[in-house]
């Protein structure tokens, strides 16, 4: 490659490059201490609130518990330091903050209780089945109102935490675009590394990505960018002796260094790390669809979809007479769509369409069906139900009969099961649900490839907690009606 051409490349891949990146550090830093104080925060209000109930209702505290009381609002942030609240890594919250907040006050709670048992000193139930619980609720809200904060505050993900991303062009583009996608984990791809960097005759960038050099110099590219992490996606030219040298070379500078192994979408309790003869071996376990947990998750549909027709019954009424005043038809839409283990059953919906326009509203490139956002055979009252996703209130029906679950993977018509290829099918070894991971993630405005990976991903790392996560992220969903048209 000739000088000038060298030159050329080296303004383009400057003008690329993100601002400079050295304040992330010092952004992480400050982060950590409004974690800490907002912790120690929430600690005290929870304190607060205890002992002023304690007041209200009994109107004496002892001075011990007072100053025992006291004592761990000073240990909370101690306790959220130890199990690695605190982390840079998790700074981005998500399902392992959750955790770690969790663990942390069960930890106190457990030490109190057998400190309390050991020394013989009694000590009121007040401060371990109130005040920690209720330190743990506030701690979350109190990091949860934080994200929202700082992702509004940095619409472009300018200040995320900057990543460099290594493997070859196509995994480092799916990176890139998830993150992008998902502006909530806090991340950025600022560099790329691929096999044989920026050769001639390839583009200098992944998506607008600058290409910064090829897998022997990750080191340096994070030194240039001040890049808090290293993410080395599936690349058969690292091995394990280049992943340790890599290692060596980011502890030096405190960098995280994250493995994606090639088993996509499958992750939490299912993988764990084992020595077997002097390798290091990841190990997947099989996903459990049956079991205690499955008989939970039957149980809670079933119950709380009792509740919220028990509750919504007025409501939906109206719904019905008003969808029959308004337009000819029955007030519900039936339709055919397949269940769990292949089985068909009839989905039920508040009719939104005039009646008999019960064929898709259009098709995508690859014939998939998607909806449009002016469609004339929706209805006014259609429309007000699909923004507000009241239309889907009678799937609660389905829930009670056992055809779906409150969450999974949405249900298909049995045409679109024809038109692709086997990996579809692995979405009937579960329940559909009435909302899912694509429902929480744009809805509409997600490609059908995008949706269907979204499903996938939650059949393989089904849990009652993504379950409980998801059914908490639709409310927001829900109001923000992205992708409800």
């Amino acid at each position: 490659m000739s000088t000038t051409s060298t030159e050329r490349n080296t303004a383009h891949l400057s003008a690329l490059l993100p601002l400079p990146l050295a304040p992330r550090r010092g952004r992480r830093r400050s982060i950590t201490r409004v974690l800490v104080a907002g912790d120690l925060g929430s600690a005290l209000l929870a304190y607060q609130v205890v002992l002023g109930a304690r007041w209200w209702w009994g109107g004496y505290v002892p001075w011990f518990e007072m100053v025992f009381s006291a004592g761990l609002v000073l240990a909370w942030p101690v306790a959220m330091s130890f199990v690695g609240a605190y982390r840079g890594r998790v700074q981005a919250g998500g399902l392992e903050e959750v955790r770690l907040v969790f663990n942390g006050g069960l930890g106190l709670a457990a030490v109190v209780a057998i400190g309390a048992y050991v020394t013989k000193i009694m000590i009121a139930r007040s401060i371990v089945m109130a005040m920690l619980p209720l330190a743990i609720l506030l701690t979350l809200t109190f990091r949860r109102c934080l994200r929202g904060w700082l992702r509004r505050k940095d619409p472009s993900g300018e200040a995320a935490h900057g990543v460099v991303a290594v493997g070859h062009r196509a995994s480092v583009l799916d990176l890139v675009m998830e993150l992008r996608s998902q502006p909530r984990y806090g991340m950025r791809v600022v560099a790329a590394c691929l096999p044989g960097g920026a050769a001639a005759g390839q583009l200098p960038d992944v998506d607008g990505v600058p290409i910064l050099g090829d897998l022997t110099d990750v080191a340096d590219v994070v030194a240039r960018t001040s890049a808090d992490a290293v993410a080395v996606l599936a690349c058969p030219e690292l091995d394990g002796a280049a992943l340790r040298r890599l290692a060596w070379s980011l502890e030096i500078t405190d960098t995280d260094l994250f493995v994606a192994p090639s088993l996509m979408d499958v992750a939490g309790p299912r993988i764990s790390v084992r020595p077997v003869a002097g390798m290091t071996l990841l190990h997947v376990d099989h996903p459990s669809f049956g079991g205690i947990n499955q008989v939970v998750k039957n149980v809670f549909d079933r119950v709380l979809a009792a509740v919220v027709l028990a509750v919504l019954a007025i409501p939906m009424l109206v719904i019905s007479v008003a969808v029959r005043a308004t337009s000819e038809g029955p007030a519900l839409f039936r339709h055919t769509r397949v269940g769990l283990g292949g089985r068909e059953f009839q989905v039920l919906k508040f009719r939104t369409m005039v009646n008999g326009a019960d064929r898709p509203a259009g098709a995508g490139s690859e014939g998939a069906p998607v909806k449009r956002r002016e469609d004339p055979r929706i209805t006014k009252v259609g429309t007000f139900l699909r923004r507000s996703s009241l239309d889907e209130l009678p799937q609660l029906v389905n829930v009670l009969r056992g055809e779906m679950s409150l969450v999974g993977p949405r249900p298909l018509v049995p045409e679109e099961f024809a038109m692709y290829g086997a990996d579809i099918h692995r979405r009937l070894v579960v329940r559909p649900g009435m909302t899912g991971l694509w429902q929480v993630s744009g809805r509409s405005d997600l490609s059908w490839e995008e949706r269907m990976r979204m499903d996938l991903r939650y059949v393989e790392n089904w849990s009652l907690a993504l379950d409980l996560q998801l059914l908490w992220k639709t409310w927001g969903a829900v109001a923000r009606a992205r992708g409800a048209y």
